[in-house]
């Protein structure tokens, strides 16, 4: 790992174990291994490096999300497979899921990168897929932001539950949340 990720895994650390607030650069530089000069040659200040923070997290959901995905699948297979991989990602990513989860809204995150789509466009595909069953009568009319919300939410909301170990997720609980998202959205 080169001195930047080191600084930048430490910063999703030390958020993850105690909050944005929390953290410093003294903090930083003990947990990463970096004296203050090094940190500063990356990051101007804890903005700035909470901001590249974030768009890694986000550059490697939409890696997630788009794994296995076929355009050319049926509206419920492209939908399933979507869903499917952000609870995937949650799973194998927790520490990032969270961060997104927590500060995609936080006015520490610059409005420019907080509407910003991945290399591969996986927000796009994401309300491509709602917008198309809009069209079709499949999906309920509704802003298709605020459809793409509340699909986050039950994944959201499955993780969260399953991160404190409220209940473990085998493949009927995953199937029947997938279902449940499914519903939630139908007309």
């Amino acid at each position: 790992m080169s001195k930047k990720q080191d600084i930048m895994a430490a910063t999703l650390d030390l958020i993850h174990e105690e909050g944005l607030q929390s953290v410093t650069f003294s903090k930083l530089f003990k947990r990463a291994n970096v004296g203050s000069g090094t940190l500063y040659n990356y990051f101007a200040n804890k903005e700035e490096l909470v901001n590249a923070v974030y768009k890694d997290a986000r550059m490697l959901m939409g890696e997630y999300l788009l794994q296995g995905y076929d355009p050319e699948a049926s509206l419920y297979e492209r939908f399933k497979c979507l869903q499917l991989n952000r609870l995937r990602f949650g799973i194998h990513h927790p520490k990032e899921y969270l961060f997104i989860d927590s500060y995609s809204f936080s006015p520490y995150i610059s409005p420019e990168l907080r509407s910003m789509d991945d290399a591969h466009n996986s927000r796009e595909v994401v309300l491509s897929v709602i917008i198309e069953g809009q069209k079709q009568g499949i999906i309920k009319e509704m802003d298709s932001h605020l459809c793409h919300q509340l699909i986050h939410g039950i994944i959201t909301s499955i993780l969260k539950g399953y991160y404190v170990q409220k209940y473990p997720l085998n493949d009927i609980q995953i199937q029947q949340m997938l279902e449940a998202s499914w519903k939630a959205v139908l007309v």
